[in-house]
């Protein structure tokens, strides 16, 4: 369930003049940009874009960027794109974060993301960057890691709810030995986990857990150093249950040590549209209070402003 409500028939006409005129006099007017497009659906903010170009031949979203500075820009660059182009700039960032690629955000988009809008998002990913996803996901990642990501980013999956019971227990079964083997990067292991539809792979994990008495994400804890078993994990609880790993990330990015913008915005933006109050409601269950209260803590200025109003809490 989506979080905003968006009017049904904004001008964007008149929305692109009140953005002009946020820009112009002394400083920019936050406010003003924030109480538009914090409340524009993606379609509402496609007509926005074309209507401010053609108005006044430049382009909104590198006006915006000149504009804003810090987390607040991020955010809001990432909004006013397109969403397979905003997920496509994530997907790029992550693969080239330094000293090594965040798995998360490949591995989120590959297994949550339903096949048509996995696949409108490397079609965005490679017009953009020129490169496939899977040939910079493999040339910024090595050995397990690598087979892992490449294989989740790289098939059209079966998107539908049935599953084989049969199949399912035949998985699992294998799958219990190669955890006895402590042999979690065995190939079969990557088969199922990128080739299977999420159903199934959920009747094969429920079997697992059924028939051995523990899930077996537990056997994925053991070495926190290993990114591989940290991917893998990371997919497994994507493919389960997205919003309990979306509340996750960020309860994770919002009590750490220097509260991580990054996640955080990648959260809510990607999400706001779709199921951010089923998010919210998992967060508030898991930790007593608000998200939109916890961000108001962590956050600040017009960063925290923007965030609040995809929250629906101006």
């Amino acid at each position: 369930m989506a979080t905003l409500i968006f009017p049904e028939h904004p001008s964007p006409v008149a929305d692109a003049e009140a953005l002009k005129k946020a820009f112009q006099g002394w400083g920019t007017n936050e406010k003003a940009i924030i109480s538009i497009l914090g409340h524009r659906n993606a379609v509402q903010r496609k007509l926005i874009r074309k209507a401010y170009e053609d108005m006044y031949a430049e382009d909104l979203v590198k006006r915006l960027e000149s504009e804003l500075s810090g987390d607040f820009e991020k955010v809001i660059y990432r909004w006013i794109l397109d969403p397979e182009e905003r997920d496509a700039v994530l997907l790029n960032v992550a693969i080239k974060q330094k000293p090594s690629p965040d798995y998360r955000v490949i591995v989120e988009f590959s297994t949550i993301y339903n096949p048509e809008e996995f696949l409108a998002v490397k079609r965005a990913y490679q017009h953009r960057f020129k490169h496939s996803l899977e040939e910079d996901i493999a040339q910024h990642t090595t050995g397990d890691l690598r087979k892992l990501l490449v294989g989740l980013a790289s098939p059209y999956k079966y998107a539908g709810g049935e599953m084989d019971v049969k199949l399912a227990k035949s998985e699992a079964d294998k799958l219990q030995d190669l955890v006895k083997e402590k042999a979690l990067n065995h190939e079969e292991v990557i088969r199922i986990i990128t080739t299977r539809s999420n159903a199934q792979i959920v009747a094969t994990l429920n079997h697992y857990k059924d028939s051995h008495g523990t899930a077996i994400t537990k056997h994925l804890k053991d070495d926190p150093a290993n990114d591989y078993l940290a991917a893998l994990l990371t997919a497994i609880r994507s493919i389960n249950n997205p919003q309990k790993h979306y509340e996750k990330v960020l309860r994770i990015a919002l009590n750490k040590p220097g509260t991580d913008e990054d996640a955080i915005t990648r959260v809510i933006v990607t999400r706001a549209e779709k199921d951010l109050n089923d998010i919210k409601e998992i967060y508030y269950k898991r930790n007593s209070v608000a998200l939109d209260h916890a961000i108001s803590k962590e956050t600040s200025s017009h960063y925290k402003a923007f965030l609040l109003a995809l929250l629906g809490k101006d």
